[in-house]
């Protein structure tokens, strides 16, 4: 055994769960006061160092506030997880000193927000096909271009944003850049009707001839896909707590509803199956992010915690629905709420069939 929470993080677990608990599921609408909520308390920036306005926790602590803050909502979970994983730690890890005085402790105070904007039509799950460029002109750059699916997209204050420099070199062109909200030439599309996470904005972003100077590439010209790559595993390891989360909300939800004395006998291997497989799903994601927090390589325990936690969410809350019945087909049943929300984990941040190439690589390469 080579894992284990220790006493601080149990205590933070508890002070997150309490925490959660206060916010209020999100409607249709951006969780604001959720967002306000978790700023106070430093929860915008639990990972980053204090020196930069954060907490100074570690890696799996905040996993664990990722967990216990989608167990209320999920919406609100997955603003956090992209605000943390890849919209402040970009800049944390590859920012220059100006630009983290400039941006980074906004960000981890709560201040501002932080999105990321990778995915493209044609570029979803093969990031390296992206076609937005960013066309070198005097004293900086000249995008032009789309994103999709960009999740607090039109509401976040700081995008970075990934273009091409020489659509000619394919991945070694890729370069970041930090764009602020209201820069002149960047268009956020209106809200997507979705399935779930009703009150995450999720938006188009169009670049139209937008000016950058130079001061707000992120890194060198050149390095945008592998710090896109290198964020990876951090991002899945986090959408996996989301997935944790939701799992658990629907369990809790089913037990309270039902009298397992009562019940029969196959509503009871249905929830012994499901409490089963959560246990096992939280050790999976535990372990790959005590793992991050080491620096140890973690591509494959990130891929496996995000396959199994985000295939459990769904099936948790199909099995869930199932047995609240009719019951469960009404809008303020919250297992529905759980069920529509839990599917997209097994899509976003690297869909599950390609978790399930990663992993296979993964064995290919220690065998």
């Amino acid at each position: 055994m080579d894992f284990v929470l220790s006493q601080k993080q149990l205590r933070l677990r508890e002070q997150f769960r309490r925490l959660a608990e206060s916010l209020e599921p999100a409607g249709r609408e951006y969780p604001r006061a959720n967002l306000q909520r978790l700023a106070r308390e430093g929860c915008l920036g639990l990972p980053v160092p204090r020196e930069w306005g954060g907490r100074g926790e570690d890696f799996v602590s905040y996993i664990l506030l990722l967990e216990e803050v989608s167990r209320v909502c999920a919406s609100t979970g997955v603003i956090l997880a992209v605000h943390t994983s890849v919209g402040t730690f970009p800049l944390l890890y590859y920012g220059s000193p100006e630009q983290k005085e400039r941006y980074l402790s906004g960000l981890a105070r709560g201040e501002k927000i932080g999105a990321f904007a990778l995915t493209e039509a044609q570029a979803g799950s093969d990031a390296g096909a992206l076609r937005t460029t960013a066309t070198p002109v005097e004293g900086g750059y000249r995008l032009n271009g789309a994103k999709l699916f960009i999740t607090s997209g039109g509401e976040a204050d700081l995008y970075t944003v990934f273009a091409t420099v020489a659509p000619e070199m394919g991945k070694k062109g890729i370069t970041a850049f930090l764009v602020e909200k209201g820069t002149p030439g960047l268009f956020p599309g209106p809200p997507e009707k979705k399935m779930g996470l009703h009150g995450s904005a999720t938006t188009e972003l169009l670049f139209d001839d937008l000016y950058l100077p130079h001061s707000q590439r992120l890194g060198a010209e050149g390095e945008g896909f592998a710090i896109a790559m290198s964020l990876l595993d951090g991002g899945r390891i986090g959408i996996a707590a989301q997935a944790l989360g939701i799992a658990g909300a629907a369990v809790e939800a089913t037990l309270r509803c039902l009298d397992l004395s009562r019940a029969g006998q196959g509503a009871r291997f249905v929830m012994a199956d499901l409490a089963a497989r959560l246990e096992a799903a939280r050790l999976l994601v535990y372990r790959a992010a005590w793992r991050k927090e080491l620096g140890k390589p973690c591509s494959r325990e990130a891929a496996m915690a995000k396959t199994f936690a985000t295939d459990l969410a769904m099936e948790a809350t199909t099995s869930c629905l199932d047995l609240w019945g009719l019951e469960g087909t009404v809008e303020s049943c919250p297992v529905q709420r759980y069920f529509c929300d839990a599917k997209v984990t097994q899509i976003y941040e690297g869909t599950n069939q390609i978790q399930r190439l990663v992993i296979a690589r993964e064995l290919l390469r220690a065998h």
